[in-house]
Protein backbone atom coordinates (compact mmCIF):
# COMPACT_ATOMS: atom_id res chain seq x y z
CA UNK A 1 0.00 0.00 0.00
CA UNK A 2 1.35 3.50 -0.92
CA UNK A 3 1.41 5.89 1.66
CA UNK A 4 1.40 9.63 1.40
CA UNK A 5 4.07 11.66 2.33
CA UNK A 6 3.14 14.75 4.65
CA UNK A 7 3.59 18.00 2.53
CA UNK A 8 6.72 20.00 3.83
CA UNK A 9 4.77 23.27 3.64
CA UNK A 10 2.54 21.82 6.50
CA UNK A 11 5.47 20.61 8.44
CA UNK A 12 7.24 23.75 8.62
CA UNK A 13 3.90 26.08 9.22
CA UNK A 14 2.88 23.92 11.68
CA UNK A 15 6.26 23.57 13.45
CA UNK A 16 6.69 27.30 13.21
CA UNK A 17 3.61 27.74 14.73
CA UNK A 18 4.56 25.35 17.64
CA UNK A 19 7.78 27.40 18.10
CA UNK A 20 6.20 30.45 18.43
CA UNK A 21 3.51 29.22 20.82
CA UNK A 22 5.81 27.63 23.07
CA UNK A 23 8.19 31.07 23.26
CA UNK A 24 4.74 32.82 23.86
CA UNK A 25 4.17 30.42 26.67
CA UNK A 26 7.98 31.10 28.19
CA UNK A 27 7.70 34.67 27.70
CA UNK A 28 4.63 34.81 29.66
CA UNK A 29 5.77 32.25 32.91
CA UNK A 30 9.19 34.47 32.62
CA UNK A 31 7.26 37.73 33.53
CA UNK A 32 5.10 36.13 35.92
CA UNK A 33 8.37 34.51 37.91
CA UNK A 34 10.11 37.56 37.80
CA UNK A 35 6.71 39.91 39.28
CA UNK A 36 6.73 36.86 41.58
CA UNK A 37 9.97 37.31 43.07
CA UNK A 38 10.12 40.91 42.68
CA UNK A 39 6.93 40.81 45.16
CA UNK A 40 8.97 38.49 47.34
CA UNK A 41 12.12 40.04 46.81
CA UNK A 42 10.68 43.07 48.46
CA UNK A 43 7.95 41.85 50.56
CA UNK A 44 9.19 39.50 52.44
CA UNK A 45 11.88 41.62 54.16
CA UNK A 46 8.93 43.98 55.09
CA UNK A 47 6.49 41.89 56.11
CA UNK A 48 5.68 41.48 60.19
CA UNK A 49 3.44 40.83 62.65
CA UNK A 50 3.05 44.45 63.31
CA UNK A 51 1.82 44.97 60.06
CA UNK A 52 -1.23 42.92 60.19
CA UNK A 53 -1.83 43.93 64.33
CA UNK A 54 -1.62 47.49 64.00
CA UNK A 55 -3.39 50.38 63.00
CA UNK A 56 -1.23 52.75 60.51
CA UNK A 57 0.81 55.76 62.09
CA UNK A 58 3.37 58.56 60.49
CA UNK A 59 5.85 57.53 57.86
CA UNK A 60 8.75 57.69 60.69
CA UNK A 61 6.95 56.10 63.51
CA UNK A 62 6.49 52.50 61.70
CA UNK A 63 3.20 50.81 62.65
CA UNK A 64 0.89 48.69 60.43
CA UNK A 65 -2.23 48.00 57.95
CA UNK A 66 -4.43 46.26 60.58
CA UNK A 67 -7.64 48.68 59.77
CA UNK A 68 -6.81 48.57 56.12
CA UNK A 69 -6.59 44.10 55.94
CA UNK A 70 -9.69 44.98 57.63
CA UNK A 71 -11.73 46.76 55.21
CA UNK A 72 -10.37 44.92 52.46
CA UNK A 73 -12.02 41.44 54.12
CA UNK A 74 -15.11 43.25 55.14
CA UNK A 75 -15.73 44.66 51.25
CA UNK A 76 -15.16 41.94 49.77
CA UNK A 77 -17.15 39.75 52.31
CA UNK A 78 -20.22 41.99 51.93
CA UNK A 79 -19.79 42.01 47.73
CA UNK A 80 -19.44 38.36 47.79
CA UNK A 81 -22.55 37.95 49.89
CA UNK A 82 -24.62 40.34 47.50
CA UNK A 83 -22.61 38.85 44.05
CA UNK A 84 -22.71 35.38 44.11
CA UNK A 85 -26.40 34.99 44.87
CA UNK A 86 -27.24 36.97 42.14
CA UNK A 87 -24.89 35.29 40.25
CA UNK A 88 -26.35 31.75 40.87
CA UNK A 89 -29.88 33.19 40.08
CA UNK A 90 -28.70 34.36 37.20
CA UNK A 91 -26.82 31.52 36.09
CA UNK A 92 -29.92 29.19 37.03
CA UNK A 93 -32.30 31.46 34.87
CA UNK A 94 -30.13 31.20 31.95
CA UNK A 95 -29.72 27.18 32.13
CA UNK A 96 -32.95 26.29 33.32
CA UNK A 97 -35.86 28.21 32.55
CA UNK A 98 -34.19 30.28 29.11
CA UNK A 99 -32.56 27.81 27.57
CA UNK A 100 -33.94 27.84 24.45
CA UNK A 101 -34.71 32.11 24.32
CA UNK A 102 -32.98 34.46 21.99
CA UNK A 103 -33.00 36.58 25.49
CA UNK A 104 -30.60 34.08 27.44
CA UNK A 105 -27.98 34.61 24.25
CA UNK A 106 -28.54 38.06 24.64
CA UNK A 107 -27.57 37.90 28.25
CA UNK A 108 -24.81 35.29 27.69
CA UNK A 109 -22.85 38.28 25.57
CA UNK A 110 -23.10 40.79 27.85
CA UNK A 111 -21.85 38.93 30.54
CA UNK A 112 -18.69 37.61 27.96
CA UNK A 113 -18.30 41.84 27.16
CA UNK A 114 -18.89 42.86 31.10
CA UNK A 115 -15.95 40.00 32.41
CA UNK A 116 -13.70 41.88 29.67
CA UNK A 117 -14.35 45.20 30.61
CA UNK A 118 -12.10 47.65 32.25
CA UNK A 119 -12.69 47.68 36.54
CA UNK A 120 -12.23 51.10 36.11
CA UNK A 121 -15.08 52.06 33.99
CA UNK A 122 -17.23 50.09 36.72
CA UNK A 123 -15.65 52.64 39.49
CA UNK A 124 -17.03 55.29 37.57
CA UNK A 125 -20.13 53.97 36.83
CA UNK A 126 -20.62 53.22 40.46
CA UNK A 127 -19.34 56.67 41.66
CA UNK A 128 -22.07 58.57 39.21
CA UNK A 129 -24.61 56.64 40.53
CA UNK A 130 -23.86 56.13 44.35
CA UNK A 131 -21.10 58.85 45.25
CA UNK A 132 -21.68 62.00 43.62
CA UNK A 133 -25.42 62.08 44.35
CA UNK A 134 -25.04 60.64 48.40
CA UNK A 135 -22.49 63.22 48.32
CA UNK A 136 -19.24 61.58 49.38
CA UNK A 137 -17.41 58.19 49.39
CA UNK A 138 -18.79 55.13 51.03
CA UNK A 139 -18.21 51.22 51.60
CA UNK A 140 -21.87 50.79 50.12
CA UNK A 141 -20.38 51.47 46.93
CA UNK A 142 -17.01 50.00 46.97
CA UNK A 143 -19.34 46.94 47.95
CA UNK A 144 -21.64 47.41 44.71
CA UNK A 145 -19.00 48.07 42.26
CA UNK A 146 -17.07 44.76 43.28
CA UNK A 147 -20.42 42.87 42.82
CA UNK A 148 -21.39 44.37 39.56
CA UNK A 149 -17.48 42.62 38.51
CA UNK A 150 -18.22 39.32 40.21
CA UNK A 151 -21.58 38.39 38.92
CA UNK A 152 -21.15 38.45 34.88
CA UNK A 153 -18.02 35.35 36.85
CA UNK A 154 -20.31 33.60 38.93
CA UNK A 155 -23.48 33.86 36.11
CA UNK A 156 -21.26 32.33 33.09
CA UNK A 157 -19.72 29.54 35.51
CA UNK A 158 -23.41 28.63 37.23
CA UNK A 159 -24.53 28.62 33.40
CA UNK A 160 -21.92 26.70 31.81
CA UNK A 161 -21.82 24.14 34.51
CA UNK A 162 -25.89 23.76 34.99
CA UNK A 163 -26.46 23.23 31.41
CA UNK A 164 -23.54 20.01 31.71
CA UNK A 165 -26.10 18.52 33.28
CA UNK A 166 -27.58 15.40 31.92
CA UNK A 167 -31.34 16.29 30.66
CA UNK A 168 -32.51 13.18 31.81
CA UNK A 169 -32.03 13.75 35.29
CA UNK A 170 -34.30 16.18 35.44
CA UNK A 171 -36.77 14.23 33.44
CA UNK A 172 -36.28 11.20 36.17
CA UNK A 173 -37.29 13.71 39.16
CA UNK A 174 -40.12 15.40 37.14
CA UNK A 175 -41.70 11.77 36.57
CA UNK A 176 -41.55 10.79 39.92
CA UNK A 177 -43.84 14.35 40.76
CA UNK A 178 -40.97 16.70 41.76
CA UNK A 179 -41.68 20.33 40.99
CA UNK A 180 -39.23 21.96 39.06
CA UNK A 181 -37.76 24.01 41.38
CA UNK A 182 -37.39 21.14 43.95
CA UNK A 183 -35.61 19.33 40.87
CA UNK A 184 -32.91 22.24 40.58
CA UNK A 185 -32.46 22.54 43.97
CA UNK A 186 -32.14 18.50 45.35
CA UNK A 187 -30.63 17.40 41.81
CA UNK A 188 -28.95 20.04 39.48
CA UNK A 189 -27.03 22.46 42.03
CA UNK A 190 -26.14 18.79 44.23
CA UNK A 191 -24.45 18.02 40.86
CA UNK A 192 -22.73 21.24 39.93
CA UNK A 193 -21.88 22.24 43.51
CA UNK A 194 -18.52 21.69 43.39
CA UNK A 195 -18.13 23.84 40.02
CA UNK A 196 -20.41 26.45 41.23
CA UNK A 197 -18.09 26.89 44.29
CA UNK A 198 -15.16 27.04 42.46
CA UNK A 199 -16.28 30.00 40.17
CA UNK A 200 -17.60 32.30 43.30
CA UNK A 201 -13.89 31.53 44.42
CA UNK A 202 -12.08 32.79 41.29
CA UNK A 203 -14.73 35.60 41.22
CA UNK A 204 -13.59 36.57 45.27
CA UNK A 205 -10.12 36.00 44.00
CA UNK A 206 -10.22 38.82 41.19
CA UNK A 207 -12.57 41.33 43.26
CA UNK A 208 -9.97 40.68 45.91
CA UNK A 209 -6.74 42.61 44.32
CA UNK A 210 -9.11 45.24 42.29
CA UNK A 211 -7.85 49.24 43.04
CA UNK A 212 -9.76 51.08 40.45
CA UNK A 213 -13.33 51.15 41.57
CA UNK A 214 -12.54 50.91 45.19
CA UNK A 215 -10.27 54.53 44.56
CA UNK A 216 -13.69 55.71 42.95
CA UNK A 217 -16.29 54.49 45.74
CA UNK A 218 -14.99 53.57 49.11
CA UNK A 219 -11.94 55.46 48.88
CA UNK A 220 -10.02 54.73 52.17
CA UNK A 221 -9.67 55.18 55.93
CA UNK A 222 -6.86 55.48 58.21
CA UNK A 223 -8.70 53.52 60.52
CA UNK A 224 -11.48 50.59 60.07
CA UNK A 225 -14.55 51.62 60.13
CA UNK A 226 -17.67 49.29 60.88
CA UNK A 227 -19.84 51.15 59.21
CA UNK A 228 -20.05 50.91 55.20
CA UNK A 229 -21.91 54.21 54.79
CA UNK A 230 -18.43 55.73 55.64
CA UNK A 231 -15.14 55.55 53.12
CA UNK A 232 -13.22 52.44 54.34
CA UNK A 233 -10.09 51.54 54.38
CA UNK A 234 -8.86 48.54 52.20
CA UNK A 235 -5.30 47.22 51.32
CA UNK A 236 -4.96 47.60 47.29
CA UNK A 237 -5.79 51.30 47.88
CA UNK A 238 -3.17 51.23 50.06
CA UNK A 239 -1.09 49.80 48.54
CA UNK A 240 -1.31 52.51 45.51
CA UNK A 241 -0.80 55.63 47.99
CA UNK A 242 1.80 54.13 49.68
CA UNK A 243 3.62 52.94 46.71
CA UNK A 244 4.13 56.03 45.87
CA UNK A 245 4.71 58.50 48.90
CA UNK A 246 8.35 59.26 49.29
CA UNK A 247 8.19 57.61 52.44
CA UNK A 248 10.87 54.15 52.52
CA UNK A 249 8.62 52.79 55.44
CA UNK A 250 5.49 53.22 53.61
CA UNK A 251 7.07 51.77 50.59
CA UNK A 252 8.36 48.36 52.74
CA UNK A 253 4.82 48.02 53.72
CA UNK A 254 3.12 49.00 50.39
CA UNK A 255 5.65 45.65 49.32
CA UNK A 256 4.99 43.44 51.92
CA UNK A 257 0.82 44.49 51.87
CA UNK A 258 1.19 43.28 48.06
CA UNK A 259 2.51 39.96 48.84
CA UNK A 260 -0.12 39.15 51.18
CA UNK A 261 -2.73 40.20 49.08
CA UNK A 262 -1.02 38.24 45.66
CA UNK A 263 -0.64 35.15 48.56
CA UNK A 264 -4.43 35.31 49.27
CA UNK A 265 -5.50 34.99 45.32
CA UNK A 266 -2.76 32.64 44.84
CA UNK A 267 -4.55 30.60 47.42
CA UNK A 268 -8.14 31.21 46.51
CA UNK A 269 -6.86 30.41 43.01
CA UNK A 270 -5.16 26.67 43.71
CA UNK A 271 -8.34 26.05 46.10
CA UNK A 272 -10.52 26.77 43.03
CA UNK A 273 -8.42 24.55 40.24
CA UNK A 274 -8.58 21.65 43.30
CA UNK A 275 -12.02 21.90 43.31
CA UNK A 276 -12.39 21.83 40.07
CA UNK A 277 -9.97 18.40 40.04
CA UNK A 278 -11.64 16.83 42.89
CA UNK A 279 -14.88 17.47 40.36
CA UNK A 280 -13.52 15.82 37.84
Amino acid sequence: MRTSKPHWGRVWRNRVALTLATLSAVFGLALLFIILYDILRHGLSALSLDLLTKDPAGPMSGGGLKGAFLGQGLLTLVATLVGAPLGILAGTYLAEYGRDKKISKVILSICDLAMSLPSIVVGVFVYSLLVKPLGGFNGWAGVVALAIIMIPLVTRTTESLLSMVPWTLREAALALGSSYHVVIIKIVYRKAASGILTGVLLAIARVAGETAPLMFTSFNNNHFEFSLSRPVASVTVTVFQYAGSPYATWIDQAWAAALVVTAVVLFLNIIGRMAVKWRG
